[in-house]
């Protein structure tokens, strides 16, 4: 099933004339192939856990559209460094904003915890 989605990604990128993109397309073809096989039939509990051990192993998976986004940025000439100030920004506000919150919710956690032993501590 992987080969046919792939290849036939390859296929229609190849016609569209956005070859460099067949592996997202793939990609995406596989994930909503498989949503839709979920919704309607269900996944069998022996494909649950062996692409559970599997999905440990697949950071390489996503090493050639990861190598092809690598090799277009550097294709922008001098729009490059622009680019990736965008980039940056773009992931460190969010990761700036989620640290603010997760800090919150452990303090309120931290805070409620303490109050309830000292409402222990107080009661003989």
């Amino acid at each position: 099933m992987v080969i046919v989605v792939r290849e036939t990604a390859v296929v229609l990128c190849q016609l569209a004339g956005i070859e460099k993109a067949a592996n997202i397309v793939g990609l995406v073809a596989m994930f909503v192939i498989l949503m839709i096989w979920r919704l309607l039939k269900g996944l069998p509990n022996w494909l649950t856990q062996a692409s559970n051990t599997l999905l440990v192993d697949s950071g390489f998976a996503f090493l050639p559209v990861s190598a092809g986004a690598g090799l277009l940025l550097f294709a922008l000439g001098d729009e490059l460094l622009g680019v990736m100030v965008t980039m940056i920004v773009s992931t460190l506000i969010p990761m700036w904003g989620l640290a603010l919150l997760a800090n919150r919710w452990l303090n309120q956690d931290a805070n409620a915890d303490s109050g309830t032993a000292n409402q222990q501590k107080e009661q003989p």
